[in-house]
């Protein structure tokens, strides 16, 4: 509690007497049947503190979209599960619960204890949520969340202490780190492509924190997808593709974060460290109307959970060959780098040819003087072809970048186009307005009555 700055006790007598309640509450003292339970109602609480856009509710994800996530990455006793922007602990409390249910009836008593102590490890930011964090997890019964609090980014700690001999790199990562927010010169040394944006770093946070052959299920906004005109979000996506295999990304609907406040388009990604990406199927729900009334539900992941394990095509889902795109990319703009060589090389002559002109000048100038329309001419022409070689080299670059756009679009999406003639058109106007006039004849006629 030592990040709450107004604690809401009327007096120091309350404060003890809840206190020595707590202190009373101990496993021997719950009726275990009764955990569960209380976890539910406190996440309840948590929901609707997010649908209210109160502080509690700021990291809230909505839980069918958590479910799909744990289901698809499937973790199990014994690897370790990282969520470095864990906010009110769903993803961690939602793999435990996974997990236990797929435990056999040979556990041993070592496996419980490896899933209660040494399995789950998040940092949190917020000093309001982090003691969120740490009730909602041990209500569902992890004995030992190891929560780290402070900023992910900068690696400045406020309370590291459940978090010692927490491993250098997790088995699996599932998150949904905030998005749309800015960090300073801070957070952005540690990285190896600067920016402000914290999707991206955090994206570069979770390649970086990832076991060789590790797996990650993550939540960003279709911004980062799309975006390849930026250098630190082209070269972040260029290092996932490159030594991640990102195997699926799932569009979501529009409006699936606004409970939560978030109004922002997003993805769910999925990869495994250790071998680049070749092929990427895509699954799209961005048809599916979400409202408050009308939110996520299972039902609407049945089909991609059922084509999934095959990767199968159908009107929602289809299968980009990422390897070729990237082959058919370099083979079109290797002309216009070798043409930009091209012109570097002749800059290079240029300039060799000037610097032996000057040199003569100084050495002999009575004897070799060049006109200085001739060193003018030659100092155009080298300014002349920088110029087309940068243009040469950004249009390859262009193409080359044009390749990281990962936005889903999907191929099977029937255009909405109107096929109607003007002659068609004309007349449907004047049907209407034959109509209106009727209707407004009618009403005159009954306001003189």
């Amino acid at each position: 509690m030592s990040g709450i700055e107004r604690v809401r006790f009327d007096t120091e007598r309350n404060f003890l007497d809840v206190l020595d309640r707590v202190h009373q509450i101990s496993h021997d003292d719950v009726d275990p049947t009764h955990v569960f339970a209380l976890s539910q109602v406190y996440e309840g609480l948590l929901l609707r503190m997010g649908e209210k856009n109160n502080d509690g509710g700021q990291f809230f994800t909505p839980r069918e979209v958590i479910r799909a996530m744990v289901k698809v990455i499937d973790p199990k006793v014994g690897e370790t599960v990282y969520d470095p922007g864990c906010g009110t602990g769903g993803f961690l409390a939602e793999a435990y619960e996974h997990i236990r249910k797929g435990l056999s009836a040979t556990a041993t008593a070592e496996d419980l204890e490896t899933l209660k102590e040494r399995t789950f490890y998040g940092r949190e930011k917020e000093n309001l949520i982090y003691p969120i964090a740490l009730a909602n997890l041990v209500l569902h019964g992890i004995d030992y969340p190891r929560l780290w609090h402070g900023n992910t980014l900068t690696g400045g700690v406020a309370y590291g202490g459940l978090f010692e001999g927490a491993p250098p790199l997790f088995a699996v990562i599932l998150t949904n780190p905030p998005f749309g927010g800015k960090e300073g010169k801070d957070a952005q040394t540690r990285f190896d492509y600067k920016t402000s944006a914290t999707q991206v770093l955090f994206l570069q946070h979770v390649i970086k924190s990832l076991t060789d052959g590790g797996r990650c299920g993550i939540v960003v906004d279709e911004g980062l997808l799309f975006r390849a005109n930026e250098d630190a979000f082209v070269k972040t996506k260029r290092k996932l593709l490159d030594e991640c295999d990102l195997w699926c990304i799932v569009s979501l609907p529009a409006g699936v974060f606004t409970q939560a406040g978030a109004g922002v388009k997003t993805n769910l990604l999925f990869f495994t460290k250790g071998r680049p990406t070749e092929r990427i199927w895509y699954y799209d729900l961005s048809d599916e109307k979400i409202a408050k009334k009308k939110p996520l539900i299972a039902a609407h992941f049945e089909e991609f959970t059922k084509l999934l394990p095959e990767r199968g095509d159908s009107g929602h889902s289809w299968t980009v060959d990422f390897a070729a795109r990237k082959r058919q990319a370099a083979e079109a703009a290797r002309p216009l780098h070798e043409q930009a060589h091209a012109k570097r090389q002749q800059i290079a002559q240029l300039r060799e040819k000037l610097l032996e002109f000057k040199k003569l000048d100084k050495q002999n100038p009575d004897l070799f003087a060049p006109a200085p329309e001739v060193v003018a001419g030659m100092e155009q022409r080298i300014r002349q072809l920088t110029q087309e070689a940068n243009e040469l080299t950004g249009k390859a670059t262009d193409i080359e970048n044009a390749v990281y756009d990962l936005k889903a679009v999907n191929p099977n999406r029937k255009p909405d186009i109107d096929t109607r003639t003007p002659a068609e058109l004309l007349a449907l106007i004047a049907t209407k307005g034959r109509e209106i006039a009727a209707a407004l004849a009618l009403l005159q006629a009954t306001d003189r009555l």
